[in-house]
């Protein structure tokens, strides 16, 4: 007596060696299945039989693709994103009645087989001699099994997988061999659960799980006789047999189903009879897949997510790898997400900037000390309709954002910290008068001067002309002086203050260079949110700068195994000493105080910051922070056509906007939503020595402001951050002196002069 399997039927090892000692059988049979005519059948038969021999002799199985979850940093879900919808389930999860049911319409001799049902294929072979065509195929649950392997292997690569399911003697060949070396190392019940786990049910759901979701949201094991059979029936055609397109058709295959399920005796006929009467009960959930599908309106912050998983090297050496795993998905990302932080910055973002306004808002949160990524929102939504968007406002070019955004004057204590850290005192004082030609030479990098034309020189002026020095470093920045900027930059050299841009993490959202120019003062260079908060963090630190951070952990599923994947770690370095942050720190609690940024105050929470409009109001900031969190708001025309000047934004209209006056509250009720029931902490107090007293005849330290220092005066609101134009004090006349820009002068989003002058020397 030949030794039978659990199941019935001859053995893998007994059925392959009858398929291979009747060779003339096997091309036959190979012949007559992927052939329309049997004219070829002994041309087949010695091939077939060579091919057989040569196939390797085990089948590599790909890990199937499902679905990823990513996390906020309390483990909630933020948005699911897959290649393929699939969730792997045990057999164990799945309804007895799906088991059953698409044995029953798939292959009903499955547990009295082996690999290769020989009476299947000798019927499928008369009856295709007879019609002269592919009428009946006879692949077994087995091979069904082993061409969904391949076409999983196969990916989204359209050439791959129709070679995986193309009608060859090649692929039945391999198919078959492969079918009997897994029915060998798996047995039936491992086989139909790998089937039921890998088969695509359409509407984009693949395996039984993600299909009892899609059709009736719930989970697979809970299937009904009539949700199971109409399940089954899907599987030979996904799109003709769709109930959700086709009722009609869908009923029909159920009923076929139910009648096959009852004839071979898993069901009774009464059974099959009432169930065929029921409706098909369809409680269909929408394929939510991506980005797209995110709450708490943190889309970009996904999407941020995957940028960081397809482009950092720790998750595979080349892009090719990490798309790789990315597709295969099973993985748990949990993110640095901070939950109250991102619906404070969504609820500050709705109450601000309508999606509809003519321009928009990005921010991002920052903790300082750690690189996390709190939070990451903007006005227009991510999506595809109209006022939503897919460039994320808040981050550089290669991370998915846009070119940037000059960030005007929020730039310039990014330069007081390089001047401290080279010595300069804190009470240095500059004469600061309201216009002047930029000095000339100024020294840059690599032992290069910048200089200005003797003929046609570059000039700025400050913000309006009561703005005359001399000033000091607390006065200059809380009144965002233009010319004291210039004259410091101008004294410490150029090098100096990009350098110190460098180690802060400050780089141009395009990834060019910043160029070697005195104007960068001016906050000339385009800039992404995050990198803006992610500086003053620095700042907030005491001077340690840790690069960002989105992803906490991951954690990837593969079959039944769980694994933990290396994640990128933030790397943190000493940018400027203690002492200069604490300076800074000072510096820009007077800005915030009783400077330009006096409407993003936090009451009794000590806060610091600094307000930026840049040149003809094509955008306004304010970055600010505290010991514990750091925050930059920019407010803008992301196609940097429509100007801030004469504008509705959030329901309210202004004739300028500056970095105070919008951009500043968003910043206030963010950062007092994220905060609260945190702990208040202090600033390191730093002594800054007063400078020699004198009267301007402007002693309440409103910058000259006439309106009751609710203006924004700051220094960058011209062109190029200042160089002409901006507020003048509370509404009076704009000033629209002379001035000339060298050609080359800067790089960024202004409508730079024709001058000649400005060169290295």
């Amino acid at each position: 007596m030949p030794k039978k399997r659990s199941g019935g039927g001859l053995s893998p090892t007994q059925q392959a060696a009858k398929f291979l000692g009747v060779s003339v059988l096997a091309g036959a049979v190979l012949a007559g299945i992927a052939l329309p005519a049997v004219g070829a059948l002994g041309l087949a038969a010695k091939g077939s039989v060579e091919s057989f021999d040569e196939l390797p002799a085990n089948m590599k199985t790909p890990p199937l693709s499902q679905r990823t979850t990513i996390l906020d940093a309390d483990g909630d879900q933020i948005a699911t994103v897959y290649s393929r919808d699939r969730t792997v389930v045990p057999l164990k999860d799945i309804s007895p009645y799906m088991q059953k049911a698409i044995v029953a319409i798939e292959d009903s001799r499955f547990y009295q087989h082996g690999a290769v049902d020989l009476k299947g294929v000798l019927r499928a072979l008369n009856k295709n001699a007879q019609t002269g065509g592919v009428s009946e195929g006879a692949s077994t649950l087995t091979q069904q099994y082993v061409k969904n392997v391949f076409i999983e292997e196969a990916g989204d690569d359209p050439t791959k997988v129709a070679q995986a399911t193309q009608q060859t003697i090649g692929r039945k060949i391999r198919e078959l061999k492969y079918a009997i070396q897994v029915e060998e190392e798996l047995g039936k019940k491992k086989i139909l659960e790998n089937y039921l786990n890998i088969t695509f049910f359409g509407q984009q759901a693949y395996g039984v799980e993600a299909a009892a979701q899609r059709y009736f949201s719930e989970s697979a094991k809970d299937l009904s006789v009539e949700q199971a059979a109409l399940l089954a029936g899907i599987v030979q055609s996904p799109s003709r047999y769709d109930p959700v397109n086709d009722e009609a058709e869908a009923t029909k295959r159920r009923n076929t189903v139910l009648q096959r399920m009852a004839a071979v005796g898993d069901i009774s006929r009464a059974q099959a009879a009432d169930a065929m009467k029921a409706p098909l009960g369809l409680k269909v959930s929408k394929p939510k897949n991506g980005c797209i599908t995110a709450v708490k309106g943190a889309g970009f912050f996904c999407d941020y997510v995957r940028e960081v998983f397809l482009t950092d090297p720790v998750f595979g050496k080349t892009k090719e790898q990490r798309a790789k795993i990315w597709n295969q998905g099973g993985l748990t990302i949990r993110t640095t997400m901070d939950p109250q932080a991102q619906n404070a910055a969504q609820r500050s973002i709705k109450e601000h900037v309508y999606k509809s306004d003519e321009v928009a808002t990005a921010v991002s949160l920052v903790q300082p000390g750690t690189g996390k990524i709190l939070a990451m929102g903007q006005s227009r939504p991510y999506g595809f309709k109209k006022n939503e968007t897919q460039i994320n406002l808040s981050v550089d070019q290669s991370m998915g954002g846009g070119m940037g955004y000059q960030p005007g004057s929020t730039f310039k204590p990014i330069v007081a910290a390089a001047a401290l850290d080279d010595g300069m005192p804190a009470n240095k004082v500059y004469s600061s008068p309201y216009r002047m030609a930029y000095p000339s030479p100024v020294s840059a990098c690599d032992g290069k001067r910048w200089v200005n034309d003797p003929n046609n020189p570059a000039k700025l002026e400050n913000e309006n002309s009561s703005e005359v020095g001399p000033y000091d470093m607390r006065e200059a920045t809380a009144k965002s002086v233009n010319t004291y900027y210039v004259q410091m930059i101008s004294d410490i050299g150029i090098c100096p203050v990009t350098t110190m841009a460098k180690k802060m993490g400050v780089v141009r959202a395009d990834g060019d260079k910043m160029p070697q120019v005195p104007s960068i003062a001016l906050g000339t260079q385009e800039m992404s949110p995050l990198t803006m908060a992610n500086a003053y963090a620095t700042f907030a630190s005491r001077g340690m700068h840790c690069t960002p951070v989105a992803i906490e952990s991951v954690s990837r599923r593969v079959g039944d195994k769980t694994s933990s994947l290396e994640v990128p770690k933030s790397t943190c370095s000493r940018a400027m000493s203690e002492n200069t942050a604490d300076t800074i720190n000072a510096l820009l609690k007077g800005v915030v105080e009783d400077g330009t940024g006096t409407k993003a105050g936090l009451g009794s929470r000590p806060s610091a910051g600094k307000t930026g409009t840049t040149d003809e109001r094509y955008a306004a900031w304010f970055v600010g922070y505290t010991p514990n969190m750091a925050g930059a708001v920019w407010v803008g025309d992301p196609a940097h056509k429509r100007k801030m000047s004469g504008i509705t934004i959030g329901g309210r209209s202004y004739g300028k906007v500056f970095g105070g006056e919008v951009p500043g509250p968003i910043w206030r009720d963010m950062m007092s939503g994220a905060l609260e029931g945190k702990p208040v902490e202090n600033f390191n107090s730093v002594h800054i020595p007063d400078s020699k007293p004198r009267d301007r005849g402007d002693d309440d330290g409103d910058g000259g402001r006439d309106d009751g220092g609710n203006g924004d005066n700051d220094g960058n609101d011209g062109f190029i951050g200042g160089l002409v134009g901006g507020n003048n004090g509370g509404g009076g006349d704009e000033p629209t002196p002379s001035f000339s820009i060298p050609e080359g002068f800067i790089r960024g989003q202004g409508n730079g002069g024709n001058g000649n002058g400005g060169r290295f020397g």
